[in-house]
């Protein structure tokens, strides 16, 4: 758990970290995410999840569901959650919600989706015309991922617990969706916040020009990823109320 001083520890933002399903931890995650603790005013906690090939989907959604659960058992309010996340964390941060949705729960009170991993077919334009600015990722790193999390489940690449660009999203909590213009998931991120607004849910975008992929990583040493850390805190404490 990451928290600043002085903060509204009622309300917790549930961060789920990078790595496409295979690599890093919550422990690759603690600087940034005290960066985002500190820009919203309430603790993080980072969930460490488990990871691919080993644990396939859906471990990570489960796990991600299990610490919620946790965290309504230790008393927090569900609209006073914020699901957060990056790349794949950034999926998991509204796949969650979504699976909740469907089982008539309670919600959390807001979403923030950085960088997410939306559509698992590898299909948007930008893949191949982001490919030279993109430093973290690139469509044969993707793949290798893909097959790692759902390889040899029989899970279609379309199907819509995988792939928020052809899921229902209709019923969300405040959204927030951010990206960097230099990523190869940049054309697939504008896609699911337009729609995410058509399916009616109050939806706000933070876009990082020149932005790298996941660009959270460059927390306290980048001025930009600063500034939009900045914007989505600001955000949180208005959605929130914190």
């Amino acid at each position: 758990m990451c928290e600043p001083v002085d903060a509204n520890t009622d309300y917790v933002l549930l961060h789920t970290h990078a790595g496409g399903s295979v690599l890093a931890s919550a422990h690759v995650d603690r600087k940034l995410a005290g960066h985002i603790a500190k820009a919203s005013g309430a603790p993080v906690l980072v969930l460490d999840f488990r990871r691919a090939p080993e644990h396939k989907y859906p471990a990570q959604v489960d796990d991600a569901e299990a610490a919620f659960n946790w965290l309504l058992s230790e008393g927090y309010e569900p609209g006073n959650i914020i699901t957060i996340g990056h790349s794949i964390g950034g999926f998991i941060a509204v796949a969650l919600p979504l699976r909740l949705r469907d089982k008539k729960q309670p919600l959390p009170g807001a979403i923030v989706s950085i960088s997410p991993w939306c559509d698992l077919e590898i299909a948007n334009e930008t893949i191949a015309t982001n490919a030279r600015t993109d430093k973290i990722l690139s469509k044969e790193l993707l793949e290798f991922f893909r097959d790692a999390w759902i390889g040899g489940t029989g899970i279609e690449f379309t199907d819509t617990r995988i792939n928020l660009n052809r899921a229902d999203l209709s019923g969300l909590p405040p959204t927030l969706v951010s990206w960097g213009t230099y990523e190869v998931l940049a054309g697939e991120d504008e896609e699911f916040a337009a729609r995410v607004k058509n399916a009616g849910i109050d939806t706000t975008t933070v876009v990082v020009p020149g932005g790298q992929h996941s660009y959270v990583y460059g927390a306290g040493r980048v001025p930009e990823a600063d500034a939009a850390i900045a914007q989505i805190g600001t955000w949180v404490r208005e959605k929130t109320k914190i």
